[in-house]
């Protein structure tokens, strides 16, 4: 008969052991789950994603353990457990973390478990984000309509491109040859309203030009995300040859730092407020607003510098104004004007003021210098 008290006693110590005290799957700190079918550790989102793969959980507290599965747990763990399925990750793959969002912990989960992607074995066919050319039918949402259509898009690592076309009939030509150099690509969800929702980014003759896309197929979209960075790595590798993989794979797609509506004056900050969705983009030191969060181009752009050079943000409660339905105010002061914008409640206050001085507080990169020469300050 298992000793339950014990059982349990021992369970806690294997959690303190390196490896375990994080989410094998998500690094999520303090995992209060375990897949005894694996051997592993896991957080509870990650433990609701194992359990619908049929690999069989227990929570650490709060279920009875037999001997044999705390023996089990005891011989394997979360380092052995990454030694065998992770062993071959490729350097551009991205590893979920505990707040991104489901489909791709799920499919990451499902790629090193069910299909043993990284196991090192050779595959054939080989897996599609490691050829170096994708193609496939998105859903995208039209430039000036909320209809979602069937658009093709074929992704070149060699010709560093993404090329989507109108019809998917190839003889009328594409729509946009889109190059990688500043291509991003971010999972936006809540914003799509798809559970598959990808939001893809580039820089069209100095405007920022945004694309949404979704599929149907979880495991399509992880890969349409992961052939990108894949094309993204070898374009930064050949931009910046002595760059170290520490140093290129956070370039190579990013999450924004804060996006959110606010209300927005012009520049005499005597003009009436207008609602605007706004973007920080913190690698490139950009705040973009646009008239709707699901709009194709920017309104206007801001570049955030340092202190040094004259930029500066501030909580304010603006004298004059006129309009505003919402009373937090933030100014962000640049050598060439004062922007005033406006937060319904006091937390998205601090949170924009908390995101725009750690972009702020940040030194100037040499290719900072280039984005800053080309924007253009619109109203």
């Amino acid at each position: 008969m298992a000793n339950h008290e014990r059982n349990a006693k021992l369970l806690l110590e294997l959690l303190k052991l390196p490896g375990n005290c994080w989410c094998a799957d998500c690094g999520g700190p303090d995992p209060q789950w375990a897949s005894y079918k694996l051997g592993i550790f896991v957080c509870l989102n990650c433990s609701g994603i194992h359990r619908s793969l049929t690999s069989r959980v227990k929570s650490i507290k709060l279920d009875f353990w037999e001997d044999e599965l705390v023996e089990f747990m005891k011989s394997n763990g979360n380092v052995s457990a990454s030694a065998l399925f992770e062993k071959a990750v490729p350097v551009y793959y991205y590893r979920p973390q505990e707040n991104d969002c489901r489909v791709l912990r799920e499919q990451w989960i499902r790629a090193k478990y069910e299909r043993k992607e990284f196991t090192g074995e050779t595959k054939y066919p080989p897996i599609s984000y490691t050829t170096g050319f994708y193609e496939g039918v998105l859903w995208k949402k039209g430039k000036e309509n909320t209809q979602f259509l069937k658009r093709k898009f074929v992704l070149s690592e060699r010709e560093f491109t993404l090329t989507y076309y109108n019809k998917e009939n190839e003889s009328k030509g594409p729509k946009a040859v889109i190059s990688i150099k500043d291509l991003n690509a971010t999972f936006q969800p809540e914003k799509i309203r798809h559970p598959q929702g990808l939001q893809l980014t580039y820089q069209d003759n100095n405007h920022t030009r945004n694309l949404y896309v979704y599929h149907e197929s979880p495991e399509e979209i992880v890969t349409w995300f992961n052939a990108i960075r894949a094309a993204r790595y070898a374009y930064l590798k050949t931009a910046y040859p002595t760059g170290s993989d520490e140093e290129l794979i956070p370039k190579i797609t990013r999450n924004y730092l804060k996006e959110g509506y606010m209300e927005k004056t012009g520049p005499l900050q005597t003009e009436p407020f207008k609602k605007r969705w706004f973007v920080l983009d913190s690698q490139n030191r950009k705040l973009l607003y646009f008239k709707d969060q699901l709009d194709a181009e920017e309104l206007g752009v801001i570049f955030i510098g340092t202190e040094n050079m004259g930029y500066s943000v501030k909580e304010c409660v603006p004298k004059q104004a006129r309009g505003n339905k919402w009373k937090c105010g933030v100014t962000v002061e640049t050598p060439q004007r004062l922007f005033v914008f406006m937060c319904l409640q006091e937390r998205e206050q601090k949170e924009w003021l908390d995101a725009l001085r750690q972009v702020l507080s940040r030194p100037m990169a040499p290719q900072d210098y280039a984005i800053q020469s080309n924007i253009q300050f619109k109203r």
